[in-house]
């Protein structure tokens, strides 16, 4: 009855969690904070499972191992920590305002005065920025602490609060005029210390199982039946990059030389500066859908538009994807000319303008304007005291402007154009190369380094992961159905295939490499900042697991493919390759990486599980003795996948108390991660729960419960929003 009445809780309170998010998408977060997550009943309903797990526990404790023991009391005391927070913590907001009056007091959550027992003033509030761009880095606001005789200063930013006899302050805004900073007030002086030992107690926990040498993870380990089967298939090198299809015509453009001297230009594109072969292949997927177009480089295509825009017109390049959008522009076929468009626009508006994929083709036509006008070309840089600005030949510049500087600015893209008309490339490669030195000698230390902008060209011009994504599932599909049929005796196969597969995932796993590490050398930070790079991530995840359990786990290398090629494929959903730009202050903390990484290992792993439980569930009816053993497997790869997303939720947590002064919001995605973890934990139990001894019932279990890292991770974005709705 026990053990009936802890694990009926549990699936209450899953079922309580899962309404909420729900709740807050029809009634706004107001009302499931107060009527769900602040009420009395929910507070009481961790309770009681805390107390009844404790129970069972104890009830169960002759036969529990140390570690586990260790594990369920870091739980206790997690859930201790957020109940003395709940009692006793305080959070509010404090607006101060450069030479005001010192305050005296906050604004708590219920809108509250409550009093301080010393004065804070402003002294001062600044906005730091990226290097040579208008990009926030930080928020800075420097306050005094009166506290009788006692002055105190702090120095308060993103990433780095103050704190003063238990009260912490967090930059939270500003005022648009910059002479006032809001803050977060936290005011929590037991419940945090609980928490946090709960933490380290998690992770002492979580170590101790996976290396207790009698504990089940390791007398999984030790089972004989994993050994001694491989797998088979085949992926080539040259399939990463995409293949260039021969055209006997295409459109005039300057020569290679000429058009990559143009890329090597800087450019101020997306608050940073970058070289413009980043605009270029970025206005090229924009247009196409393609990074290339009939065999020509992004940089041919943008001095296409760019030089000889009459011909450039009449080429169907511009990718409209939405049926509605072309049938409401008469326009036939997914590629239009400019010129269909501009015709388009005279015949129907304005019915049906408002279409969304009305909407997105006027964009695209928006954005040839933009190029061919050149307002889109901030190529030239200059200075305004100490401040650096970039510009392009037709922005306004300032009175005080050297004549000549202003000149070279306003004429030097004229200049181009004529010696493209007069196909003078060698004095066009001259005038390229007096813009570089000019941007250089102007830009000075806020230029990037010639390794950087080496480096971001190399991966502009790298093959993208579309044609390998493909390749991967394609090649993921034969290698699973070739690996069932050696499971089940019907073939062994010829080593060799094995082997091309092997160095197929190697091929992979050097190529994603090298773009996440291209690509957060040029960022300046960890590639994990968006739902684009935390699926490349994940897919080189897929194929570092593989190689290192080629050898161990069964349908290890067909899972390896199946999960980075869909991975790689979902990362391509909105963009083929997101522009790379500043961290947002708030996500420059060292921490993000931490927790991003063990998140995305955990679905990693997760996803391997999934694919599993359809081998065992394949297996089961015909091949009981194999489901068995792909059971096995999946309960080895359950435990650091559980694990890691447990590590990985409470690395947010201590991220989100530094930057923001609470560890855990509500948020929908933290309460999806949060039911993802307590759902596959239930899996880690055959002892209590015996339906996962069952092969049938566990692996049909693993493949049902990856929905919830669907919804976590697809779900929360696209249904139901939050403050994680970006990654």
């Amino acid at each position: 009855m026990l053990k009936r009445f802890t694990f009926g809780l549990l699936a209450l309170m899953l079922g309580v969690l899962t309404s909420a998010t729900v709740l807050e998408k029809i009634q706004g977060t107001p009302f499931v904070t107060r009527h769900i997550y602040g009420s009395p009943a929910f507070v009481l309903l961790w309770l009681l499972l805390a107390l009844s797990g404790f129970a069972y526990l104890m009830r169960r404790s002759p036969t529990i191992r140390p570690a586990t023991w260790l594990l369920h009391l870091a739980l206790l005391v997690i859930l201790s920590g957020a109940f003395v927070t709940w009692l006793t913590g305080q959070q509010g907001t404090l607006h101060l305002r450069l030479d005001e009056e010192p305050a005296h007091s906050y604004r708590d959550s219920g809108g509250e005065e409550q009093p301080f027992p010393f004065t804070v003033a402003l002294e001062s509030f600044d906005i730091e920025y990226y290097p040579g761009t208008r990009a926030p880095l930080d928020f800075v606001s420097r306050i005094t602490i009166t506290d009788g005789s006692q002055t105190r200063c702090e120095t308060i930013a993103m990433n780095h609060i103050a704190r003063y006899r238990g009260y912490r302050f967090y930059q939270s805004s500003y005022d648009s005029d910059g002479a006032g900073s809001r803050l977060s007030v936290s005011h929590d002086p037991w419940g945090i210390g609980i928490t946090y030992t709960g933490y380290l107690l998690l992770l002492m926990a979580m170590a101790a199982q996976l290396t207790d040498r009698q504990g089940t993870f390791r007398r999984l380990l030790r089972n004989h039946t994993l050994r001694g089967i491989s797998l088979g298939g085949a992926i080539l090198l040259a399939t990463l990059l995409p293949a260039q299809a021969a055209e006997t015509r295409v459109p005039p453009t300057l020569p290679h030389e000429q058009a990559d001297q143009l890329g090597r230009l800087c450019i101020y594109y997306n608050q940073r500066i970058c070289p413009l072969s980043t605009l270029a292949r970025d206005f090229t997927v924009k247009l196409s859908g393609k990074s290339s177009y009939r065999g020509l480089s992004p940089e041919q295509v943008l001095a296409g538009w760019l030089f000889y825009y009459d011909e450039w017109k009449q080429e169907p390049m511009i990718r409209i994807k939405s049926r509605e959008a072309r049938r409401l522009l008469g326009i036939e076929g997914q590629y239009a000319r400019l010129t269909d468009f501009n015709r388009a626009v005279r015949e129907y508006r304005p019915e049906g303008m408002n279409d969304r994929g009305v909407t997105e083709a006027n964009e695209k036509f928006n954005l040839v304007a933009m190029l061919c006008t050149g307002s889109l070309l901030q190529i030239f840089p200059y200075r305004q005291g100490d401040t650096l600005h970039w510009a392009s030949q037709v922005d306004p510049l300032p009175h005080d402007l050297p004549r000549e500087q202003s000149t070279f600015i306003q004429q030097s893209m004229n200049y181009v154009n004529e010696l493209v008309a007069q196909r003078d490339y060698a004095c066009l490669s001259q005038v390229f190369d007096k813009i570089a030195r000019y941007q250089r000698q102007t830009a000075g230390e806020a230029f990037p380094t010639n390794g950087r902008l080496q480096a971001e060209l190399l991966y502009n011009h790298l093959g993208h992961s579309l044609v390998a994504a493909i390749l991967f599932l394609v090649v993921g599909a034969l290698a699973f159905a070739h690996a069932c049929r050696r499971i089940i005796g019907y073939s062994s196969g010829p080593r060799w295939i094995h082997q091309l597969l092997l160095a197929g995932v190697i091929i992979g796993f050097a190529y994603l490499s090298a773009t996440l590490l291209l690509r957060g050398y040029i960022a300046r930070h960890w590639p994990l900042a968006s739902g684009f790079e935390t699926m490349q991530f994940m897919a080189w995840c897929a194929l570092g697991i593989t190689l290192i359990g080629h050898r161990r786990f069964i349908l290890i290398l067909p899972f390896g493919y199946l999960v980075s090629g869909l991975a790689m494929l979902v990362s391509m959903m909105g963009e083929s390759n997101p522009p790379i730009t500043p961290l947002m202050p708030v996500l420059t903390s060292p921490l993000l990486s931490v927790h991003v990484v063990l998140v995305m290992t955990a679905y990693t792993l997760l996803a391997f599980v999934m694919f599993n439980g359809i081998a065992g569930l394949t297996l089961s009816r015909r091949h009981p003795r194999q489901a068995e053993q792909l059971q096995t497997v999946g309960r080895i790869l359950l435990y650091p996948a559980v694990f890691a997303l447990a590590a990985g939720i409470f690395v947010g947590a201590v991220w989100a108390n530094i930057s923001w002064g609470r560890y855990w919001g509500w948020d929908p995605k933290e309460v999806w991660a949060l039911i993802t973890w307590l759902i596959y934990a239930m899996a880690l139990h055959p002892e209590s729960l015996p339906l996962f001894r069952k092969p049938a019932f566990f692996h049909g279990f693993c493949v049902v419960a990856f929905l919830c890292v669907l919804i976590t991770y697809f779900g929360v974005n696209f249904l139901l929003g939050g403050m994680h709705s970006y990654a």
